[in-house]
């Protein structure tokens, strides 16, 4: 038992370290812009980190579509049980359903799945990653604005990179090794600077709504924890996989969900980053708890 904590906390310490620098970057009010450092990471450093670890062979094409369809499945699952226990509580869907259905996947996720599980478990992640991605600009921005366009999808270069490197592990094609290991060197910008970010962004957060973030985010990790279990039973996942894609699930909500509910139901802005917050924190105890007990 002393061996599996000591391994617990060499995975979620370092992770959570990354995140407090960013978080006291905030507090020392450092010049930290937020935006450009995004549009870095969703231009060069997500794409890159895809093209990157797949085409290194860490997954097979097979395995790197089921967990793609069990990232859509989790989903789906989300929304409709969220859906429902919001009009339950009567809570404004518009303003709750996008951050309760798109978990942060690869702020979190990605590094803990890297240091708990290796490569292999980068790979399976990045499986994940790519479908919440693929949300958060897609349902994450309609949900809350009200209305459907595909316009902002299609410009994200983290799309064209997985489909690129579909294309690739389908193939068995190699990218030229110079290409290769530009897109190594250009991959590592991705975790620390989104752990950055996330740490950062937490801090300036309004934090008003502590008893609707409270019983939000407890809800989340029983749904969560309900979904990890049924579709890995569903899809027969094992080992690596099986242990990552629960890690996925148990993730907090997405911060990037907040951005669309702040800019369209800012009235409920102040709750959404309440719930945003408690369940982050929440992560410290139940990816632990997840990693010792259940995974």
């Amino acid at each position: 038992m002393e061996a599996l904590f000591i391994h617990v906390t060499n995975v979620l310490l370092p992770v959570l370290l990354c995140v407090a620098v960013g978080y006291g970057l905030a507090l020392f009010k450092t010049n930290f812009d937020t935006k450009t450092i995004g549009s870095i990471v969703g231009n060069v450093g997500y794409p890159t980190l895809i093209l990157s670890h797949l085409t290194a062979k860490h997954i097979s094409f097979g395995a790197f579509l089921d967990v793609m369809a069990a990232a859509a499945v989790m989903i789906l699952c989300f929304a409709i049980i969220a859906f429902a226990f919001l009009k339950i509580i009567r809570k404004p869907v518009r303003a709750f359903l996008s951050p309760m259905i798109l978990n942060n996947a690869g702020n979190i996720g990605l590094p803990i799945s890297l240091l708990a599980f290796g490569n292999e478990g980068m790979a399976v992640g990045l499986a994940v990653v790519a479908v919440v991605i693929a949300g958060i600009f897609t349902i994450g921005m309609w949900i809350p604005i009200g209305k459907v366009s595909f316009l902002d999808l299609i410009r994200q270069p983290a799309v064209y990179s997985v489909v690129l490197a579909l294309i690739l592990m389908g193939t068995g094609t190699s990218l030229p090794a110079p290409i290769a290991s530009c897109f190594s060197i250009l991959s590592g910008l991705a975790i620390p600077l989104m752990l950055l970010t996330l740490g950062f962004t937490l801090a300036t957060l309004r934090l008003d709504g502590i008893i609707t973030g409270a019983y939000l985010a407890l809800f989340h990790i029983a749904m969560a924890a309900t979904v990890a279990y049924m579709i890995t039973w569903l899809f027969g996942f094992t080992g690596t996989t099986r242990g990552v894609f629960i890690l996925m699930c148990l993730m907090p909500a997405s911060v990037a969900t907040y951005l669309w509910v702040e800019r369209y139901q800012s009235e409920y802005a102040s709750d959404v980053a309440s719930y945003i917050m408690i369940s982050t924190l929440l992560t410290i105890a139940v990816v632990p708890l997840a990693l010792t007990f259940w995974i």
